[in-house]
């Protein structure tokens, strides 16, 4: 497994966790029951667990960018795709931020609407040029 794909089934756990509020440990051992994580395991538990940690702190950031939107208007993929986005970018000082505003316009585009990746892109440029300066 490689860090894009270990990426999308953060994003995933991310999502069933929100949509289903399931144990997070149940859906960690449910992932390695249908999926290899080689070296990419160290990644997955730490971020997933971050995420579900500092969610608030997320959360709070998120909300601080949304233009005429509230939280819970967004698309739970989407949601999912800006919280693992955002706690790399702010917990995660060895993944540069262009790589993970890319990787979440890709997987937007991939899982989610035509708009989402836009929207998404719009987002988490806008934090990360304020957190920039």
């Amino acid at each position: 497994m490689n860090r894009t794909q270990a990426r999308e089934w953060v994003v995933k756990m991310i999502y069933q966790f929100d949509v289903s509020k399931l144990d997070p440990e149940n859906i960690l051992n449910k992932f390695y029951e249908e999926n290899n994580p080689g070296d990419e395991k160290d990644y997955i538990v730490k971020t997933f667990y971050g995420i579900i940690e500092n969610l608030d702190d997320i959360d709070n950031n998120i909300k601080k960018y949304l233009k005429n939107w509230e939280i819970g208007r967004i698309a739970k993929i989407d949601l999912a795709i800006l919280r693992c986005s955002f706690y790399e970018i702010l917990y995660r000082c060895d993944i540069p931020h262009s790589v993970s505003i890319n990787e979440a316009v890709e997987m937007a585009k991939k899982y989610s609407t035509e708009k989402s990746p836009s929207f998404i892109n719009g987002i988490l440029g806008s934090f990360v040029k304020e957190i920039s300066k």
